[in-house]
């Protein structure tokens, strides 16, 4: 490769001015946008002008209340739930318009129990809550399940609602105001207790920021509530509640994950604990597993016969009783803290003194009132001298 020569070494041009003069009058033509020159001006961006020009502009002024996504429309854009409301049957209308008595009264000629008029009933009353929501929000139905797909190309990932701001604010003061249980509180709005509690949590904090004055993102989040389904809670309807989402659903035990074929009796009743026991002996059935043991009996209640009045008059007397066994819990903790320890107050944090025997290690010096049970016991692996590998097989 041969050297490179300097720059400053080679003898530059001496720079002169060269002017352009026009001879002949030629018009000057303005430069065309980038979006409306004919180079551009392809098939795809046709397209997509017409369309926004012709379906596409009901986005531009979306329903109130909806979540407008592009499955909710057909090609032409019409809303599709609109068209399947007007195509309704008129004698599910016409029922809803009949006298609540006289409807009663043909279901006792039919010779219906309770139970079964009371699911009717329930069922009126939502259609009717159904049909007073499509009025108010001027004749269009709420939206169905085939409105929350976001992606017309993706038909198996819908959209899941969350909670609006009033249904939170009432979780809130069900359990903060009136002190409800949050297991009841769950069971009444058909939301996962995990959920309540998270609520709760954040709304304590919420309330706790407008106290000392911070200010919130509270546009954000109602912008962020306008573009998603929400459940509602609405106490001057027919069905002012609306269940969220499936609250006794069972997660799956590791125990449960393998496969046994157990040798049973024909003549032998095989229950649910039978069937945990199985599995592993400290193993609870499914119904003192799920979340919510309270709705089992509900619905053992419903079968038997009882009415309504009946049913919670018994969910109330076990609340009650729950409610004060939890009282007489914490109020024997709070004695035994008492009693037990000594607080000694420090400069930033308050120190407590529990006495501990010493003599309740057990016998292999792991008893669970043993000092330092909570953080557990070290592994005598590599300590010398100790049997590494087994010794016998069971």
């Amino acid at each position: 490769m041969p050297p490179r020569i300097p720059s400053n070494r080679i003898p530059q041009p001496q720079t002169c001015q060269c002017y352009l003069t026009r001879t002949t009058s030629e018009p000057v033509v303005a430069a065309r946008q980038f979006h409306a020159s004919a180079r551009h001006d392809t098939r795809l961006r046709r397209n997509m002008w017409e369309w926004l020009k012709g379906p596409g502009k009901v986005f531009r002024d979306p329903l109130p209340g909806s979540t407008n996504y592009l499955s909710a429309y057909d090609k032409s854009g019409n809303l599709v739930r609109a068209r399947r409301n007007q195509s309704k049957d008129d004698q599910s209308r016409d029922e809803l318009d009949e006298d609540e008595d006289t409807i009663v009264q043909r279901e006792l000629d039919q010779g219906l129990d309770d139970v079964e008029r009371e699911d009717r009933a329930l069922s009126r009353a939502t259609r009717r809550a159904e049909r007073e929501e499509a009025e108010a929000r001027g004749g269009i139905p709420p939206e169905r399940l085939g409105d929350m797909r976001p992606y017309p190309l993706n038909q198996s990932f819908r959209s899941q609602p969350v909670l609006s701001e009033e249904l939170r604010e009432q979780l809130y003061t069900q359990v903060v105001n009136y002190k409800h249980d949050i297991p009841s509180v769950a069971a009444t709005f058909g939301v996962d207790v995990r959920r309540v509690a998270a609520v709760i949590r954040l709304k304590t904090i919420e309330k706790q920021w407008e106290e000392e004055g911070k200010q919130l993102a509270t546009p954000y989040a109602q912008a962020v509530l306008n573009m998603l389904p929400t459940t509602p809670f609405k106490p001057d309807t027919a069905k002012p509640i609306t269940v969220h989402e499936p609250i006794n659903d069972l997660p799956v035990h590791p125990s449960t994950r393998q496969q046994i074929f157990y040798p049973a009796s024909e003549s032998r009743q095989f229950t649910r604990e039978d069937a945990a026991k199985v599995f592993d002996n400290k193993l609870l059935p499914a119904d003192k597993r799920i979340p919510l043991p309270m709705l089992v009996d509900l619905e053992k209640w419903k079968i038997q016969g009882l009415s309504r009045e009946e049913r919670q008059k018994k969910q109330r007397e076990m609340d009650d009783a729950a409610r004060a066994a939890t009282e007489s819990a914490e109020r024997k903790q709070a004695e035994w803290e008492a009693r037990t320890q000594r607080t000694v107050p420090g400069r930033r944090w308050n120190f407590k003194f529990q006495d501990i025997s010493a003599e309740k290690v057990g016998k292999d010096g792991r008893g669970k009132d043993a000092v330092g049970y909570r953080y557990g016991m070290p592994h005598e692996d590599r300590k010398r001298g100790m049997v590494k590998i087994p010794t016998r097989v069971e």
